[in-house]
């Protein structure tokens, strides 16, 4: 209701009082969509024109200082002219300042619409937000807006009351709603209307509300007050102060919160993901049971198999066992073996990673429990300094995703630019680099140690992401390039993650992220 037609009849007579006779000594803005105006008095006197898009709102402040750089003076041929009048227009939320040598400002208070407009007589000449150039077209003669505000014309509109009262506003309006207006009779309606206005008209008090979960500057109390003032400038004012700390506490526990959540979501699946890989590796037969089974039936398995069924002796039932062809039975086995090994540090690996987690996990709700409950700018600006809600997630900011396997890192780019980010600054020259083979993908980087030859069978599972991410992470089979990173560049003019390979290697995987069970 701030900016309200009644708010500001009772605001223009108080300012009437305050201004008459007095000189504009200062009128600048020094942030945007501000603008701050000093009149000359024993006390000296203030009018701060907030016209944000979503917050218009004026305040009387008692004291302000002005910053020593990016600030402008504006309107500045009305700088030590007096004040001779002030103007309230009728049902209209536009009231003027009037000088002594027929210039005037006008305060058009229209929401994201407002403005601030200087005038000679009734033209206005300059405005104070120049991308509302269609206020310089306003003629000031117009601007009253007589309603005939009688019973008998609104017997003609019953129970449409804003066709005679367009200027009660959000606050009225809903206050109307949660009274059941329209259920009345029309007399019960006229009567409620007819003291509402003789209210606004003549307002005893002024206060500031809390109706509907919003806080709003009224002149009824209207909804739960938090606090009422004997003038309109007083109230206004605190108005203002109240309602930017609040937003401000609003919006940050808002971008807080949100932060908050969406990183307890992530750290839910991931712990959900992770459990559910846990288990899948815990009840399903081991790496090291499916080679004690290969290894008690090589005499029953054919040359270059893909797939055999063989009697499991854990559980007395048959099973499929996936092979690689290219390699003998026994080797298939001493693969399995191998892979045993990894999974049991797997498995490790990912008990370590749920209780850290969970832990993450517990953390985050508290804090999330601590910005909700927080009242205190003071200790919300703290908390969006120490930015709690990114800790932890810094590997989101890496242009790669990283994976580990007995002492070895391999690194996968997330896309086009994030592949040229790992290829140009994240590897080093003897790094072994990896690419699916004629096909879009993911480069993939394998981290060496220096003067360590690297196991075939870690390039072997490097070459596996790499073709897992790419355009033929589906085919049975995938050939894959790889080599040190010194032969792969760049030349000027390459669109976003292609890149020259000068030698390669090629190696044929099956596309597979290793720790998942088929």
């Amino acid at each position: 209701m701030h900016n309200n037609y009644y708010v500001f009849k009772q605001l223009t007579a108080e300012l009437n009082n305050r201004l008459v006779g007095e000189r504009l000594i200062a009128c600048f803005s020094q942030n945007k969509n501000e603008l701050l105006l000093a009149f000359s008095s024993s006390s000296s006197f203030y009018i701060k024109a907030s016209l944000q898009p979503d917050f218009c709102c004026l305040s009387f402040p008692e004291n302000f200082s002005r910053s020593k750089r990016n600030n402008i003076d504006l309107f500045t041929e009305l700088l030590q002219k007096k004040i001779v009048d002030t103007r309230q227009y009728l049902n209209e939320r536009c009231f003027l300042l009037q000088f002594e040598d027929g210039r005037s400002l006008l305060f058009k208070m229209h929401g994201n619409r407002s403005n601030i407009i200087a005038c000679q007589e009734d033209t206005p000449y300059k405005l104070f937000k120049s991308n509302f150039p269609d206020d310089l077209n306003l003629n000031l003669s117009d601007l009253d807006r007589p309603i005939e505000q009688t019973k008998e014309a609104y017997e003609l509109v019953a129970p449409h009351y804003k066709k005679l009262f367009p200027t009660f506003g959000k606050l009225i309006n809903q206050y109307l709603q949660s009274i059941q207006f329209e259920q009345k009779t029309m007399d019960e309606q006229w009567e409620i209307l007819d003291m509402l206005v003789q209210d606004l008209e003549n307002p005893k008090r002024f206060f500031l509300t809390n109706f509907n979960d919003n806080l709003h500057f009224s002149l009824l109390p209207i909804g739960e007050i938090q606090s009422e003032y004997t003038a309109c400038i007083e109230g206004i004012t605190a108005f203002f102060h109240t309602y930017v700390k609040e937003s401000f506490i609003l919006k940050e526990k808002k971008q807080l919160t949100k932060a908050l959540e969406k990183r307890i979501v992530q750290v839910e699946n991931y712990i959900r993901k992770s459990e559910r890989k846990l288990f899948d590796i815990e009840n399903k037969p081991g790496y090291d049971q499916l080679a004690d089974i290969i290894m008690a039936n090589l005499h029953q398995i054919p040359a270059r198999a893909e797939e055999v069924t063989l009697f499991n002796f854990y559980t007395n039932q048959n099973i499929a066992i996936r092979l690689k062809p290219r390699l003998s039975p026994q080797k298939n086995a001493e693969n399995y073996y191998r892979k045993a090994k990894n999974q049991k540090r797997e498995v490790n690996q990912l008990s370590e990673a749920i209780e850290a987690k969970k832990d993450e996990l517990n953390r985050l709700k508290a804090e999330l429990k601590e910005v909700i409950e927080t009242e205190d700018v003071k200790t919300l600006k703290k908390l969006v300094k120490n930015k709690r809600p990114t800790s932890g997630t810094t590997d989101e900011k890496l242009p790669y995703r990283k994976f580990e396997i007995d002492g070895y890192s391999i690194l996968v780019g997330k896309g086009a630019k994030d592949n040229d980010q790992l290829t140009l600054k994240h590897t080093w020259k003897e790094d072994i680099w990896l690419h699916a083979k004629d096909v879009t993908g993911s480069h993939v980087v394998l981290k060496t140690k220096s003067n360590i030859p690297t196991p075939e069978y870690i390039i072997e599972k490097a070459a596996q992401l790499a073709a897992f991410y790419s355009k033929r992470k589906t085919d049975s089979l995938c050939p894959v390039i790889f080599t040190p990173k010194k032969f792969v560049r760049k030349p000027k003019g390459l669109p976003p993650g292609k890149v020259h390979v000068d030698k390669e290697e090629v190696m044929l995987v099956t596309p597979e992220i290793w720790w998942k069970r088929d």
